[in-house]
């Protein structure tokens, strides 16, 4: 992740309880897939509360140039008038996917059957990234690629139609490589298969199923069979993107860890692939409540209402962490107030995020006086029993790593502090949420 703004040291320390209502940016899958599915629906598909990051416009730069009308209203409400499944338009110049590994591989699905050719390219970061693993299934259903070497970024794409059904099996778990398969299946003739050995996010399944869209997923050997039937017919949508729950997450803790908090996170996006934390956060003595639970684009959603609680540490068991992999940061400041010892544990992949998440946070913590042992594969954290952490020392700052779930976690934790945490650089949050420090001041009261 590198940026070339300048840093932007702060401190952050507790201001009162967190109150009223807020609600977090839209999820970025859900923002990717409603853009691209409503390209491919007959008529106008609307989208209130869509992530306007530079991915997500990425994507909709894509689905205009091969032939469908998206537009942001005033009202920040997106339009999208789609052409219909098989009728993709050949783009006139190279689709720039930026830094977006998710627009890429799901889009690369989306062109390889239909009788187009594109031009993919994108950022120095993107042109690194391997595409060998979408490459390989959608030339089996009767694409054609020229890529850069090692299977980079750019490449030409030519697309097929009528495309080979296939049935796959997904040598790595990659949300990414199932969608791509299974929106090149979206107007294949007959039935496309995809099996996954290890269950992953399952956005693109949801969505597929609320345009209507026929599918579905089964079990057999204990893997998950997913299967679409091609030449869909999809019907345009009007979507409400739920929150993003990583995003969320921040705001639940810091309403748990503040004395007198009593705060609503409005439409958090509760789809069981990824809203462990709360689960986690509810067995430590966390009081969130789900109010209004409905779903909306076939995704679980509910307003949580969270209040200051005592907490207890407990042990994570490891089949959770890959519905929370990137909530072990706020999850680890939440077990630095509890009562007891809180151990975590199969966390291996956190030392290969955005830093070395594990590392990161053991300094960091203990920089802010928590107790936190590292091991191997997690920490052990032993909580203060509800005391605030004392803080970070005078002239002392919490290293980042340009990583923007440690920058907001550390600001988490110098809310529960009694001299403030200082936090090397906040200039990364952007690239997750931007809003970050906005709504913290509302639902605080500083702003």
């Amino acid at each position: 992740m590198s940026h070339s703004n300048p840093p932007s040291p702060k401190r952050f320390s507790g201001s009162g309880p967190l109150t009223g209502r807020i609600r977090v940016p839209g999820d970025k899958s859900i923002s990717h897939r409603s853009i691209m599915l409503g390209a491919l629906a007959v008529g106008e598909t609307r989208v209130t509360g869509l992530l306007e990051g530079e991915d997500v416009l990425a994507t909709a730069a894509a689905m205009r140039a091969m032939g469908a009308k998206v537009e942001r209203g005033e009202d920040g409400t997106w339009r999208i008038n789609g052409v219909g499944v098989g009728s993709l338009l050949q783009p006139q110049q190279a689709l720039d996917m930026g830094n977006s590994g998710t627009s890429t591989r799901l889009l690369m699905g989306l062109v390889a059957s239909h009788p187009i050719t594109a031009m993919f390219t994108g950022d120095a970061s993107l042109s690194k990234r391997p595409m060998g693993r979408v490459i390989d299934p959608l030339s089996q259903m009767g694409a054609s690629f020229e890529a850069s070497p090692g299977g980079r970024l750019p490449l030409m794409l030519r697309g097929i139609s009528p495309a080979v059904p296939i049935t796959y099996r997904l040598p790595v778990a990659s949300a990414q490589v199932k969608s791509a398969v299974l929106l090149a299946g979206l107007n294949t003739a007959g039935t496309t298969t995809v099996i996954e050995p290890v269950p992953t996010r399952d956005h693109s399944e949801r969505m597929l199923r609320g345009f209507g869209a026929s599918l579905e997923v089964g079990e057999e050997n204990g893997e998950r069979i997913i299967r679409i039937h091609g030449e869909a017919d999809l019907k345009p949508q009007d979507i409400v993107v739920p929150g993003d729950p990583s995003s969320a997450a921040f705001f639940a803790v810091a309403a748990l860890l503040v004395p007198g908090s009593d705060l609503v996170i409005e439409n958090v996006g509760l789809n069981p692939t990824r809203a462990a934390l709360f689960d986690v956060l509810r067995d430590m003595g966390g009081q969130i409540e789900e109010l209004d639970r409905r779903e909306v684009g076939g995704e679980p959603v509910a307003d949580l209402r969270v209040r200051h609680s005592a907490l207890s540490g407990v042990e994570v068991d490891p089949a959770v962490v890959p519905a929370m992999v990137d909530e072990f940061p706020i999850l680890f400041v939440a077990a630095a107030l509890a009562q007891g010892t809180t151990t975590t544990s199969g966390l291996e992949e956190l030392r290969v995020k955005e830093s070395d998440r594990i590392t990161a946070m053991a300094n960091a913590l203990t920089l802010a006086g928590a107790r936190a042992e590292e091991r191997e594969d997690g920490l052990v954290i032993h909580g203060t029993g509800g005391d605030p952490l004392p803080g970070t020392p005078a002239g002392a700052e919490v290293t980042t790593h340009l990583d923007h779930r440690i920058a907001m976690s550390m600001a988490v934790a110098g809310l529960a502090s009694r001299e403030g945490v200082a936090v090397d650089d906040t200039a990364p949050v952007a690239t997750s949420f931007p809003t970050f420090e906005t709504l913290l001041a509302k639902a605080t009261g500083t702003s």
